[in-house]
């Protein structure tokens, strides 16, 4: 390998979001839509069921069983702590090499067809292989066809009783995702057997850090650049006409996708071996950068663009979603234009919002008015993309309310009751902090998702008086005194729960609840 290599698109101090790859009309990485749309898929993938998922499925827990049990035997007598001292060697290290082959007889029981291109560097030129997209439970599969290298894993997987034996004999590090400290100590056991003169099995890492469509490359974590060593990037493409395989946030479950791979005749998957990545010393020195770039030289190759979102994002689409706010899948879309306008630097919104601002009818806002109320042009092409995103039906005018709700309702929101607070000032037609039953229903329903027979039921149970409005102060006086009944969509007392490590487990502290 050429020690010098680097591609000649690359500049050390570009960041990868300025490259070629990125642009305005981004794709959401976090939705995977799957149907059978033709009565032959249907007929096909009920045929396939009855005759071949069942052998399909009795060879693979065949070879799945076999394998864990040869695990099982070359682990015995060694424990735990010994795994993470040093490599294991002799004839448990040669059981690797059966283990592999069953693997791979695995997923072609399953119907797997595994194309390889390029060539695995060796550990002494690449100790961390650096895979992606990742985009399905199916890509741990990789570690069959890299020799069983190291995996970064949850510690939770490693005490499943059934695979957390194969997962065990790949040494792998582990990491707790509730443990403040978990990060700090994984980059360290990373540092450390890269740089080790033992026989370490080189670390296959997933930079996301979670899966994604494949429709992109979201921001890659520094904790396999961190050691400032060579690294191969390792490019997975599943080239299949009906996509059976990707696992999101938004999607079919991984049973229904199981199901459908294996009622599939056959299904491709293509693994790539790029170049060694040799780090220069600006990289080496930031971490951040070395995984920007490497992540571009693996956006090119792949053909994708690059997007900067996280883990971190897929978190907040789900509790958006669990809120039911509007527009719930989109925010991620909705934060990056509101992001190039400048609006978050400017807090725009939440100025509106606080200012009590009234617009004649704020359930159908123009293009114009939108303009007007955030204070840009009308003219500029992120804000029309902005109002498209929120104008679902073409009909020229967005509900306001909705967009002021979806950008605030996580941002300023620590618990459901702050979300219920900003969407009372939102909703409030009267600007006396008065809502009626047709907003205060939306108000539940986009911050607790409440049907509208359970909001009427408070509504009333509020309104003794027959006033026909509620105020957030009587909601949260109602909530107070009700606290049994409504549980189930608060947790009045909550705290945040610190996590220790005891005897290799992560517990939650216990603590008592205020009576």
């Amino acid at each position: 390998m050429n020690e010098n290599y680097r591609p000649p698109w690359q500049k050390s101090s570009t960041n990868s979001t300025e490259n070629d790859y990125q642009r305005d009309d981004m794709p959401n990485p976090f939705v995977h839509h799957l149907e059978l749309e033709t009565t032959g898929e249907k007929i096909k993938t009920a045929f396939l069921t009855i005759v071949l998922l069942p052998i399909r499925v009795a060879v693979i827990c065949f070879f799945l069983v076999l394998g864990w049990m040869i695990a099982c035997v070359a682990l015995w007598g060694i424990s735990e702590e010994e795994l993470q001292k040093k490599p294991i060697t002799g004839w448990r290290r040669k059981t690797t090499q059966i283990l592999c082959w069953l693997g791979r007889a695995t997923f072609q029981a399953g119907g797997m067809q595994i194309a390889i291109k390029g060539k695995q560097a060796s550990r002494q030129e690449a100790p961390i292989l650096v895979i992606a997209p990742h985009s399905t439970f199916l890509d741990g599969g990789i570690v069959y066809f890299t020799g069983f290298p190291s995996l970064i894993v949850r510690r939770e997987s490693g005490n499943n009783p059934y695979i957390g034996k194969l997962i065990n004999f790949t040494q792998p590090v582990y990491v707790w995702r509730d443990d403040p400290n978990s990060r700090q100590n994984s980059i360290k056991e990373i540092i450390s057997r890269t740089k080790s003169d033992l026989d370490w099995p080189q670390i296959l890492i997933f930079p996301e850090g979670t899966c994604t469509n494949r429709s992109c490359l979201i921001t890659f974590k520094p904790g396999a650049f961190y050691p400032g060593v060579p690294v191969q990037p390792v490019c997975i493409r599943y080239p299949n006409k009906l996509d059976t395989v990707t696992w999101t946030w938004e999607g079919p479950s991984a049973l229904t996708l199981l199901w459908l791979t294996l009622t599939q005749v056959y299904s491709s998957c293509e693994i790539e071996f790029l170049p060694v990545y040799y780090p220069n010393e600006e990289e080496k020195r930031d971490p951040k950068l070395y995984a920007n770039n490497v992540r571009a030289v693996m956006a090119k190759a792949l053909g994708i663009p690059v997007l900067d979102y996280t883990y971190d994002d897929c978190k907040l689409i789900t509790r958006a979603k669990e809120m039911n706010l509007p527009n719930a899948n989109c925010l991620l879309e909705v934060q990056k234009i509101r992001h190039k306008l400048g609006l978050d630097e400017n807090s725009t919104e939440i100025k509106l919002v606080d200012s009590k601002m009234h617009c004649k009818d704020c359930s159908k806002v123009t293009v114009s008015e939108f303009a007007h109320y955030l204070d840009i042009s009308s003219n500029d092409p992120a804000l029309q993309q902005l109002f498209k995103i929120y104008d679902k039906n073409s009909t020229g005018v967005i509900d306001f309310r909705e967009y002021l709700l979806g950008v605030l309702g996580l941002p300023y929101s620590k618990s459901p009751m702050d979300a219920i607070s900003i969407a009372f000032k939102i909703y409030d037609r009267s600007g006396l902090g008065r809502l009626h039953i047709e907003d205060f229903s939306k108000v539940l329903s986009h911050t607790l998702a409440m049907d509208f027979a359970d909001s009427l039921e408070i509504f009333r149970r509020i309104d003794v008086h027959g006033l026909e409005y509620v105020t957030f102060d009587d909601f949260k006086s109602f909530m107070s005194h009700n606290k049994l009944d409504y549980a189930y969509l608060f947790n009045f007392e909550k705290e945040e729960e610190k996590v220790k490590v005891r005897n290799g487990e992560i517990c939650p502290n216990d603590y008592k609840k205020t009576q």
